[in-house]
């Protein structure tokens, strides 16, 4: 199952973006000030780059107005749909307004050829590496909290988020996923869950040609961590929502929008948006980071 990437990549190189539906890029991203040739860890916008097995990666970095290099940040990673880009995720997540609002440092990273080696696609690079990599120059260099580092992504992105949280031991806090989902090849394997807890925020669209996908991908998750969900209010009219805790401390959340497709609830701009979605993931998933940094 690779949902149908080539038929869709194919139509992508014929239409306009805007025909190519839960698949296409935005048609239009606002662009990061570029930053100074030696990067510097001030406030701002910055299109910075990292190399990794000796390729260059690229990615948005946007630190806050309250941004200070001598006080550790949490970090937010977002992850793009395929096939997409950084400013693409940064256009349809909204989160720097929250970013701001709570001194966090949030990354867009670009995948090669538009997407990540998650776990049905997309290419063949270490992006699990690259991600590690990353987390590590950002905590390094850019002094963001090791207790407190979040990855979140949509579609492919989510995807990879579960493939990251997994084989990137010890490494994220909490994931937050969106029409995204735990399957493939790798998932089969019992033992293919995290080796320390990792939180998870999910929500999963009823229209999505993916829905029962996500849904057994999540039941097979919280099985093989002994999580035991409980339904709670989402205050939403036809929108479910079961909380578990799991065995190992970690939490699982997750929304189910009867209603909604492959999109991401509460966004205003892009090509993925559902603003009418009754919720916003962005909303929910910052308020849950908050709530769930790294657990020893």
């Amino acid at each position: 199952m690779r949902r149908t990437v080539a038929v869709l990549t194919g139509l992508c190189l014929m239409v306009m973006a805007a025909a190519c539906g839960e698949r296409g890029q935005p048609s239009s991203a606002p662009t990061a000030a570029p930053s100074a040739s030696t990067e510097r860890p001030v406030a701002g916008d910055h299109q910075l780059t990292l190399t990794h097995n000796g390729v260059e990666r690229t990615y948005l970095l946007h630190a806050p107005p309250g941004y200070e290099p001598g006080r550790p940040s949490a970090l937010v990673i977002a992850l793009h749909f395929y096939p997409g880009t950084g400013s693409a995720m940064r256009e349809l997540a909204g989160l720097e307004a929250k970013a701001d609002k709570d001194n966090v440092l949030v990354a867009y990273p670009d995948g090669l050829g538009g997407g990540f080696n998650a776990l049905v696609c997309c290419g063949s690079q270490d992006d699990v590496g690259f991600l590690t990599a990353l987390t590590g120059h950002l905590v390094q260099t850019w002094h963001a909290d090791p207790n407190q580092v979040f990855l979140t992504g949509i579609s492919n992105g989510g995807d990879m988020s579960f493939r990251a949280a997994v084989e990137s031991t010890g490494t994220y806090a909490a994931i937050g996923v969106v029409s995204g989902g735990y399957s493939g090849k790798l998932t089969t394997a019992d033992s293919y869950v995290p080796k320390s807890p990792v939180s998870v925020i999910t929500f999963i669209g009823g229209q999505d040609r993916y829905a029962s996908t996500f849904q057994t991908g999540m039941q097979t998750w919280q099985q093989r961590l002994s999580c035991r969900p409980s339904p709670k209010a989402a205050g939403v009219p036809g929108v479910t929502h079961t909380v578990a805790s799991c065995a190992d401390g970690s939490e699982v959340s997750v929304y189910t929008l009867p209603e909604m497709g492959h999109s991401w609830p509460g966004a205003t701009a892009g090509q993925l948006a559902a603003s009418s979605a009754g919720l916003s993931a962005t909303d929910l998933m910052w308020e849950f980071f908050a709530t769930h940094p790294r657990k020893a």
